[in-house]
């Protein structure tokens, strides 16, 4: 185990520690407790869920982008399953969810993309589009990373509200783990002959998603909309 000034070993290890602290306040916000306890307000997880589509048609894309640039073929074919995926499981457990919330699955595409949904996507797209395979990797990591560990927390909690008790599960379950391991083992390898620049240049890049992925939230939990 690596002393508290000892830099770690793996990859993953030096990405995390770089955003603990923004990990803790993620499961501090009131709307990581609202899911626990029940007391979220249906319209605010509606917005939260509403925006995710959006969000996830874009990490698709995204996705397949990484796949592209990926080392191998196996690594390619990973990244394809994962965006394939997003729309078979993750959207349609959000075809499930909008209902129970109050809003049209049809409808859904006629909802504004908020701020802060549109700044997150536009990153990443950017940094994968025209940026290396390992900063495309970095910028996507987060979001995969941190759902896995705060589903794992909550799930360790449950949620006294069915339908959020439905998301955490989702994310908390060994099906997503598993997901994310493979992301991480890909990381760590591809980690092991980065140049000094290059993983600076990741490191900023995980750091700065992970900041979006709190944003996310805290637009959701303000039901975030354009000002003008």
């Amino acid at each position: 185990m690596n002393s508290p000034d000892e830099a770690p070993q793996r990859l993953s290890e030096r990405l995390w520690r770089d955003i603990e602290s923004i990990y803790a306040q993620i499961l501090g916000h009131p709307f990581i407790g609202g899911l626990v306890d029940g007391t979220l307000d249906a319209t605010v997880f509606g917005h939260y869920v509403a925006q995710d589509v959006h969000y996830l048609r874009d990490y698709a894309r995204a996705l397949a982008v990484v796949g592209a640039k990926a080392p191998t073929l196996a690594d390619t074919a990973m990244f394809s399953r994962h965006a394939a995926e997003v729309q078979d499981v993750e959207l349609a457990l959000h075809r499930t969810l909008l209902p129970e919330v109050g809003l049209n699955p049809a409808e859904i595409a006629a909802v504004p993309v908020a701020p802060t949904t549109r700044a997150y996507t536009s990153y990443l797209l950017a940094t994968v589009y025209g940026g290396s395979f390992v900063d495309g990797l970095a910028a996507i990591l987060p979001c995969y990373w941190i759902y896995a560990r705060v589903g794992e927390d909550l799930a360790a909690r449950g949620s006294a509200d069915p339908r959020y008790q439905r998301w955490i599960d989702s994310y908390g379950g060994e099906e997503f783990a598993a997901t994310v391991a493979e992301v991480l083992a890909l990381t760590d390898r591809v980690g092991e002959s980065l140049t000094p620049a290059d993983e600076a240049a990741a490191r900023a890049h995980f750091v700065t998603t992970s900041r979006y992925e709190w944003m996310f939230w805290d637009a959701a939990y303000r039901r975030e909309t354009w000002p003008i």
